[in-house]
C-alpha cells in the first residue's frame, strides 16, 4: 500500500529531476565582483546601524559582509555535512526499492553540490572558513552519529529554514553580489524541497515518540537553535575590518536591527516548531540567548 510518505517522496522525487542545477555550469565563478555591490543586504549585517558601523568606510562595510555571507556559507556546508551523514544512517535501514528511501539519497545528491557550492563560494571570496569549533565541533559530531527522530529532523530544520530565509531576500536584492544571489537562488529552489521532507517527516517521527523521548529531544533542538543564532556571523568576520570579535559581538548582541533580523529569520521556523510544541522546558533558556525568540 502506497502512504503519504511516499507519495510525498514521489512528488519530491519528481521535482528534483525537474529542477536541479549544476552550480559548475549555472554560475560563472570567474566572473569580476561589481564594484559597490554588497555581499549581503547591508541592513541584515550585524553591525548595521551601530557607533561600529558608523565609523566604517563604505569598502569596509562591504567587505564585512563578504566575511559574514562566508560565514553563513560555513555554517551552512557544517550543518549539511551533518545532514548528509544522518540521511545515509537512516537509509541503511530502509528499503532502497521505497521512493522515501530513494528520495533520501536524492538529498544527499542536492546536498553534496550545495556544499561543493558554498566551499567555492567561500574560496572565491578569500575569506576564512569560519565553522563552529570548541564544544560546538563536538556536538556537531555526537548528532551526526546519534541523531534520529525529532531532534534529527528538527536541528537541521532550524539551519534550513533560517538560511532559505535569508536568501529568498538575499538573490532579489539588486544592491547584493550577483555571485551571491546566483548561490541564493539556486539553494532557494532545492532546499524548498528539503524543508517539505523535513517538515513532513518531523511530523510523522513525533507521533512515533514517548514523552520522556520528547523532552530530551526538545533540549538538543534547543542547543541546536542557540548554536545556529550565536554562531550564524562567526565573531572572527570581525576582524577583517579591524574590529576585535568581542566588541564586534558584543555590539552584534545589543544591536537591535539585527536582533531583529535573527527574530524574522527564525520566524517561520519557530511558528513551526511551536506549533509541535517543540519549544519549551528546560530547553527555553537556550532559545531565548539564541535570539530567534523575543525573551
Amino acid at each position: 500500500m502506497t502512504t503519504d510518505r511516499d507519495r510525498t517522496a514521489t512528488r519530491l522525487l519528481r521535482s528534483s529531476a525537474e529542477h536541479s542545477y549544476d552550480p559548475e555550469i549555472e554560475i560563472d565563478w570567474e566572473a569580476p565582483f561589481v564594484e559597490g555591490k554588497y555581499f549581503v543586504p547591508p541592513h541584515r549585517s550585524s553591525l548595521y546601524g551601530t557607533a561600529l558601523w558608523d565609523r566604517l568606510t563604505e569598502q569596509q562595510r562591504i567587505e564585512l559582509t563578504k566575511h559574514e555571507v562566508a560565514s553563513i556559507a560555513g555554517l551552512g556546508v557544517w550543518f549539511e555535512t551533518i545532514l548528509m551523514q544522518l540521511l545515509i544512517r537512516d537509509y541503511f535501514k530502509q528499503d532502497p526499492t521505497a521512493p522515501h528511501a530513494q528520495y533520501a539519497l536524492t538529498e544527499v545528491g542536492d546536498e553534496c553540490r550545495h556544499s561543493v557550492m558554498f566551499g567555492r563560494m567561500i574560496g572565491r571570496l578569500g575569506a576564512p572558513v569560519y565553522q563552529p569549533d570548541g564544544v560546538n565541533q563536538w556536538l556537531g559530531r555526537w548528532i551526526a552519529h546519534t541523531g534520529t527522530g525529532p531532534r534529527m529532523f528538527a536541528a537541521i530544520l532550524i539551519a534550513e529554514e533560517i538560511l532559505d530565509t535569508l536568501q529568498r531576500e538575499a538573490m532579489a536584492d539588486e544592491t547584493v553580489q550577483p555571485l551571491v544571489r546566483m548561490v541564493s537562488r539556486i539553494h532557494v529552489v532545492e532546499e524548498a524541497r528539503h524543508v517539505r521532507f523535513a517538515r513532513e517527516e518531523l511530523a510523522r517521527q513525533i507521533k512515533l515518540a514517548g514523552k520522556g523521548r520528547l523532552a530530551f529531544d526538545k533540549l538538543v533542538i534547543a542547543r541546536a537553535a542557540y548554536l545556529t543564532g550565536t554562531r550564524l556571523i562567526d565573531p572572527r568576520v570581525y576582524k577583517s575590518v579591524g574590529i576585535s570579535p568581542e566588541e564586534g559581538m558584543r555590539a552584534a548582541r545589543a544591536n537591535p536591527y539585527f536582533r531583529e533580523t535573527m527574530r524574522w529569520a527564525g520566524e517561520r521556523v519557530v511558528a513551526y516548531l511551536s506549533d509541535l510544541d517543540l519549544i519549551g522546558g528546560p530547553g527555553l533558556a537556550l532559545w531565548r540567548k539564541s535570539g530567534l525568540i523575543s525573551r
